[in-house]
């Protein structure tokens, strides 16, 4: 590794000179490396530095056991925070490990550690976070696009409520001349409203400014309109409402 990582790697054991040793073999590869030697130490500068992003630890330790340090740094992360742990153990019984795995732990070896195998280790997990924090961005984009939905719905259900209420169709001198197709029966008043406007040339914008409701909830009346009436866009819908356009009203009865 010819450059820093952007992750930067705590270690903590309680034996300085193991600590000292794979810090300093991390650093030589590229690693930025976080040296402690006890778990309140770990948890305390894992709090106070966003960066740290790998952990290296001991599992067994006075205070707090690996495990233990782990489950508490996830307390601290939250949900926002991604971190992956690796496990370092001078025993090897089947129970620790399944322990180890059952807490999230990703990875584990044992002391006396292979530091080239370590380094492997830390570059895999390396690796993993930022297939992890592509998944959150691509979450975080969902999560906006649901945020968006919801209240564009809350605006629809709240202008529903206002037109059972208080709206009336919005009606023109050449809207009572005009002989409505079949097809337009099934809309509700409002989306009656908006098909005749969209009939008129107006604009999301102009529409939204006419019947006092967003753009958002516009386009959610638009695309209901299109789906109940079979059209396939805008334009059609024009061509369709417009009193003057005989041959357009005669397409749309006959579909």
């Amino acid at each position: 590794m010819n450059k820093f990582s952007a992750v930067k790697v705590l270690v903590v054991d309680d034996q300085p000179l193991i600590v000292d040793e794979i810090s300093e073999f991390l650093e030589g590869s590229g690693y930025r490396c976080v040296s402690c030697y006890s778990s309140r130490e770990a948890l305390e500068r894992f709090r106070d530095d966003a960066e740290i992003a790998i952990v290296l630890c001991d599992l067994d330790m006075p205070g707090l056991n690996g495990i233990e340090l782990v489950e508490a740094m996830k307390l601290l992360a939250g949900k926002t925070r991604i971190f992956e742990s690796i496990m370092l153990t001078g025993q090897a019984e089947k129970q620790d490990v399944i322990k180890a795995l059952r807490a999230g732990i990703a990875d584990y070896y044992q002391k006396p550690v292979d530091l080239n195998e370590l380094l492997v280790g830390v570059q895999r997990q390396e690796e993993s976070l930022a297939e992890r924090g592509k998944n959150v961005q691509h979450l975080g984009h969902l999560n906006d696009k649901l945020q968006f939905l919801a209240a564009s719905i809350d605006d629809l259900c709240q202008d529903l409520d206002r037109t059972r209420r208080f709206a009336q169709p919005v009606l023109t001198e050449s809207d009572s001349e005009f002989e409505m197709p079949a097809i337009f029966e099934q809309l509700s008043p409002r989306q009656l409203d908006v098909a005749k406007l969209v009939g008129k040339g107006q604009t999301n914008y102009q529409i939204a400014c006419e019947l006092g409701i967003t753009e958002n909830t516009v386009k959610l009346y638009v695309s209901q309109v299109l789906r109940l009436t079979h059209m396939h866009n805008r334009t059609q819908l024009a061509l369709a409402m417009s009193p003057n356009n005989a041959l357009a009203r005669g397409r749309v009865t006959a579909h």
